[in-house]
């Protein structure tokens, strides 16, 4: 089977962790990267060897102006292509559904993109197959991807009745923590359920789930805390039997002195993940509590990086190079090296 000819659109958080991963598959290539900017951003894209287009007449001329090798405009990438992963910001990826769509090309959204975009959302280990050889699907966001990861797990267990839980969401992504954010406050949503939990149901619609989210001032990931009820008594190796059996939840201990966000990412910068990049849900093995039929736990979700390897198995399904959920994610989980058992 050819490989599988994929744009990225928009190079920035996201977006350039996407492409670093679609250049790691075996399966699929990076025909090239489109963005506006002409800065220190994109040069780091050539550097890496990836092939550069102007999203727009502007940024043709501002890049090539700044000495970028410019290949192209983004039409012209979109016409060598079987797949577009759009990673630009929201007002801009609504416009460019539009010029998928007049092109007939596959395309990817990311989270935060509406449902209704898309009319399928999407988390490897729960919908992997209404995905197969769809149109379109949006990858969901950090938050609800490790949701629906950690629901998943228990559902497939036959353990989950309804959760709830209350999301500590960082202020805004490290490298923009100079442009804004908050300190010294917290900032709760005015909405009961925050916009997770609705979301987590447009993956499942038969999850149980309500979220609170609360803004905090910090950039490093997210932290969530859980009250799930069970479906009927069980014991606390049950439920890390049920959360093993994803390969996207690693466990961490309170007791290994993994006590915060910033000793998390400092063992998986010492771990050689680029950026430090934690693509798992890291779930505190020790500070899990199971009574009759109630579950307690907490775990971390870096919003860098853990939509990479759902993003990647997203192009798998829509494009049909791969059926099988579980083929795909074992694909991807080695090229990025992810593994449940590494800490």
């Amino acid at each position: 089977m050819k490989k599988q000819k994929i744009a990225l659109i928009g190079y920035g958080v996201i977006g350039k962790r996407v492409a670093d991963a679609v250049a790691l598959q075996d399966d699929m290539e990076l025909t090239g990267v489109a963005d506006v900017i002409s800065d220190w951003r994109i040069s780091t894209a050539v550097e890496k060897g990836y092939s550069i287009f102007a999203a727009n007449s502007d940024a043709h001329q501002n890049m090539t102006s700044a000495g970028i090798p410019v290949k192209g405009t983004m039409d012209e990438l979109l016409a060598q292509v079987d797949l577009a992963v759009d990673c630009t910001p929201k007002k801009i990826a609504a416009q460019n559904v539009e010029t998928y769509k007049k092109l007939g090309l596959k395309f990817i959204m990311q989270g935060g993109e509406k449902h209704e975009t898309t009319g399928h959302s999407f988390s490897a280990e729960s919908n992997y197959a209404s995905a197969l050889n769809r149109e379109s699907t949006r990858v969901v966001s950090c938050n609800t991807t490790s949701m629906v990861r950690t629901l998943t797990a228990l559902k497939k267990a036959g353990l989950l009745q309804s959760a709830r839980g209350t999301l500590l969401r960082r202020a805004t992504d490290p490298w923009e923590s100079h442009l804004g954010g908050i300190m010294n406050t917290l900032v709760p949503e005015q909405d009961i359920p925050s916009h997770q939990g609705p979301d987590a149901k447009s993956v499942d619609p038969e999850l149980d789930v309500v979220t609170m989210a609360v803004k905090v001032p910090e950039t490093l990931s997210h932290l969530h805390y859980w009250n799930v009820r069970l479906t009927r008594k069980a014991t606390k190796e049950e439920v890390l039997e049920a959360f093993r059996s994803s390969t996207r939840i690693t466990f961490i201990n309170y007791s290994d002195g993994l006590v915060s966000n910033n000793t998390v990412k400092e063992k998986y910068l010492d771990m050689g993940r680029p950026w430090g990049d934690m693509y798992e849900v890291a779930l505190w093995q020790d500070m899990l509590k199971v009574q009759d039929d109630e579950l307690f736990y907490a775990y971390l979700v870096d919003n860098q990086a853990i939509v990479i390897p759902e993003t990647i198995d997203a192009i798998r399904a829509l494009t049909g190079i791969e059926e099988s959920a579980e083929n795909s994610i074992v694909k991807t989980n080695e090229s990025l090296g992810i593994t449940n058992e590494h800490l």
